[in-house]
């Protein structure tokens, strides 16, 4: 404060009060602006190399901490400027919803600060990655929606210091009938995609990077916002969903207990296909791929039908790729073998087999044309 006296006692009377007004708070902003700097370059020395949380929390208040001190500089100043009565009303109200602004800011920074110091000790790269998911989208998700409140606080609080919007306020809420409601109309899809969010960070039916299959599409969570759910689909495509859908629409989850999965592989052979055999190669040939994750395997006869049989492999992976490249391997494999050890156990219909047993037993006869001898 000394400082701003004694640069207002300097001859500055020739000016007008306007131009020394506007070089006391210039001043002040400026020696501001300068301790900030000096300080975060102290801190930006401490903060290299380290870790990234001490990184990412100086980055953070840097915005903050230069505000806080401007308006920690233009106290001093505001007492020798020669402000008016009505100006000094004026500077005093900016100062109050500058601060009010500043606590939502800095509310808003600790939350920031809160989820990436609690997210440091989960990875979605793990294997066995269920637990990181699980608090991954339950952080997401909750330091949106405070986002979201805080910033509608913050600014329903600066505006009410103003006597016209608090007037204005008043009489809505005298009046609060019809204008509520159609408020609530008019707020109702942010309203419900906002409850929506708070539900699914508490229930979790979604996770980040969960697998799902949602209107006949399969693919990962990629993002949850406050409003919708970002899914990353096989080919790449993104498919933008509301959050209030996975409350109100049915949906599947592969990975909602875990990420382990049956993957299953449907042939179709001829009824004498010797199951025993291509129940021993398909197990060999699941037993040996890397895919496989030791737990279930199964080789059964599901379906019996006019021309052909079916027949299902059931392996289990540990996660959805893995369990649709497994299928893929036993399938081609499988396939092979079949072609080329019992190529008899094909497909095959029966009007070929009886043409070529007619012409093995009646070779110099000719055949009619129904097929029979």
């Amino acid at each position: 404060m000394m400082l701003f006296q004694t640069f207002s006692d300097v001859g500055l009377g020739w000016l007008p009060a306007w131009a020394v007004i506007l070089i006391d708070f210039g001043l002040a902003i400026a020696l501001a602006c300068l301790v900030h700097a000096l300080i975060y370059r102290a801190l930006g020395r401490w903060a290299q190399g380290s870790a990234m949380f001490r990184r990412e929390l100086v980055r953070q208040t840097r915005g903050p901490a230069r505000l806080g001190l401007i308006f920690f500089f233009m106290a001093p100043a505001a007492t020798v400027a020669p402000l008016s009565p009505s100006d000094e009303r004026g500077l005093q109200h900016l100062v109050l919803v500058g601060t009010i602004l500043l606590i939502g800011w800095i509310a808003r920074v600790v939350l920031d600060v809160w989820a990436k110091l609690h997210l440091r000790r989960y990875t979605l790269d793990a294997e066995d990655n269920l637990l990181a998911r699980k608090h991954v989208t339950q952080t997401k998700i909750f330091l949106r929606v405070a986002s979201v409140l805080i910033s509608i606080v913050a600014i329903a609080t600066a505006l009410m210091t103003f006597e016209e919007v608090r007037q204005y306020g008043v009489s809505l809420l005298a009046s609060a009938g019809a204008a509520g409601i159609v408020a609530g109309l008019a707020l109702q899809p942010v309203l419900k995609n906002l409850f929506a969010g708070i539900q699914l960070a508490m229930t979790q039916p979604i996770r980040i990077d969960d697998a799902l299959i949602v209107e006949g599409e399969w693919g990962n969570v990629e993002e949850i916002t406050s409003t919708y759910v970002v899914i990353r689909i096989w080919d790449w495509r993104r498919m933008i969903v509301p959050l209030s859908y996975f409350i109100e629409q049915p949906f599947q989850n592969w990975t909602r207990e875990n990420s382990t999965l049956i993957g299953s592989v449907l042939l179709y052979l001829d009824h004498s296909a010797p199951i025993d055999r291509i129940r021993d190669k398909a197990r060999e040939i699941t037993e040996a791929s890397t895919l496989w994750d030791r737990d279930v395997f199964n080789l059964a006869v599901t379906d019996f039908r006019e021309r052909v049989m079916e027949v299902r492999v059931l392996a289990s992976a540990r996660n959805a790729g893995r369990a649709f490249d497994l299928r893929c391997e036993i399938r081609e494999k499988l396939v092979a073998w079949i072609q080329a050890e019992i190529p008899h156990a094909l497909p095959r219909t029966r009007e070929e087999l009886t043409v070529q047993t007619a012409r093995a037993e009646h070779p110099a006869e000719p055949l009619r044309r129904d097929g029979a001898a």
